[in-house]
């Protein structure tokens, strides 16, 4: 288009992320004695020996509820404080008249453990952690304000990206273009989404459905996981070993070594 300009931004912030600090206003709005602690249903399955690093764990049983408090106020108010930051974004957008011609991608790179098994971080293969933000602002997008529960990943930015820029591929696309669920957010998503962590030399791999979190550490050999979203949101009853479900065992084993 004659006399067009185009402008892409790349913004990140550090917040939330260790070292927990923030200006003192963001930890006002947390105030600690009305701090509540996470406390696991006492009949979860025991974790499998690679499902939290082992680094760190015993550093964080050894905190008192006080401390855990702490951590989570200090946690909570880096979220408000890079909340800010992004307000800052948007209101400079706003007043420079671009929000008509702007498409705002909003991620985070994973998401994060406040006590729940004990764990204070994320690197696990845990819905907390395997799942992260995703919010996609585009004009003209017809499902705009609406959530999705479309299985989605990453991958799927960058087609994303180039559609509704008018723009075409260089070569083909490990994803999948999200312009459909912007325009009907309850459309389908993906059959599935994948992740994957290491420890040390052993791999774990993730795959996540709709209803279902099957895991596997180095093949299955040093651990697996089955958890139903339906019934067991937290994952915390394991039912990788239940013969009652065997068979969602080995349709889920099939899925995962798609993505190899």
């Amino acid at each position: 288009m004659k006399n067009a300009t185009s402008l892409f931004l790349g913004v990140g912030f550090h917040k939330p992320h260790d070292p927990f600090i923030a200006p003192k206003k963001y930890f006002d709005l947390y105030p600690l004695n009305q701090i509540t602690l996470h406390r696991d249903p006492a009949d979860r399955s025991p974790e499998e020996p690679f499902a939290l690093p082992p680094g760190a764990y015993p550093q964080f049983k050894a905190f008192t509820d006080q401390e855990r408090k702490e951590f989570k106020r200090a946690y909570l108010a880096g979220v408000s404080f890079m909340d800010a930051q992004v307000g800052k974004v948007l209101d400079a957008l706003e007043q420079n008249k671009l929000l008509d011609n702007t498409i705002i991608v909003f991620i985070g790179d994973h998401g994060y453990h406040l006590g729940e098994r004990g764990w204070w971080n994320k690197n696990t293969l845990f819905e907390l952690s395997a799942r992260a933000p995703l919010m996609i602002y585009a004009p003209k997008a017809r499902g705009k304000g609406k959530a999705s529960p479309a299985l989605v990943e990453f991958v799927d930015l960058y087609p994303t990206l180039i559609e509704l820029a008018g723009l075409s591929a260089p070569h083909k696309l490990a994803g999948t273009s999200l312009k459909p669920l912007l325009a009907n957010p309850n459309g389908k998503g993906r059959e599935a989404a994948y992740t994957v962590v290491t420890r040390g030399k052993t791999m774990g791999r993730s795959v996540r459905t709709e209803r279902w979190r099957y895991t596997e550490w180095d093949g299955g050999e040093r651990g697996v996981e089955l958890y139903d979203h339906q019934n067991d949101a937290g994952e915390y009853h394991n039912l990788a070993r239940d013969q009652k479900h065997a068979a969602t065992v080995a349709q889920l084993k099939k899925l995962l070594q798609r993505s190899e």
